[in-house]
């Protein structure tokens, strides 16, 4: 089991890059907003996932589990921006595909993380591990983003 200095630093870790990459895409106010949600939302779809599981006891391992996979992937972002903004600088011509490319495969390695935390805590196939994931996915990244729409 995690220590919870090391799960609340996975989570100030996840905080502070998310607000480094959605500084770099938009404005650092509204990335922290949409950080925050992110970070509430994560909190909120794997308290209750556990609770429709009746396995409450595990949310701190599980939590932690996807945290560190969320950190290792926004780690990663942040070298594709970094890569992005050189790219603008060098005026190359497929920056666009390159970043794009990134980004798909980004979402897919963590989609596979995440199905794969799932299916190993809770012995599920690998079809429902990747709908709970795709779920987790859309209920952490795009209700915060419909929200910032609004």
């Amino acid at each position: 089991m995690p220590s919870r200095a090391f799960s609340r630093s996975c989570i100030i870790f996840y905080l502070i890059s998310g607000i480094i990459v959605e500084g770099l895409i938009a404005d650092i106010a509204d990335g922290t907003l949409e950080v925050s949600l992110r970070t509430i939302m994560a909190f909120s779809s794997v308290a209750t996932f556990l609770f429709f599981q009746k396995n409450i006891l595990l949310f701190q391992r599980v939590f932690t589990a996807i945290f560190v996979c969320e950190n290792f992937i926004m780690t990663l972002a942040i070298l594709c921006e970094v890569l992005d903004y050189a790219l603008i600088h060098v005026n190359y011509e497929y920056r666009e595909i390159i970043g794009i490319s990134a980004a798909a495969f980004l979402v897919c390695w963590y989609l596979a993380i995440v199905a794969y935390i799932l299916r190993r805590f809770f012995v599920y196939g690998i079809g429902k591990s990747v709908l709970l994931a795709f779920s987790y996915f859309i209920l952490t990244y795009g209700i915060p983003m419909l929200f910032m729409d609004i």
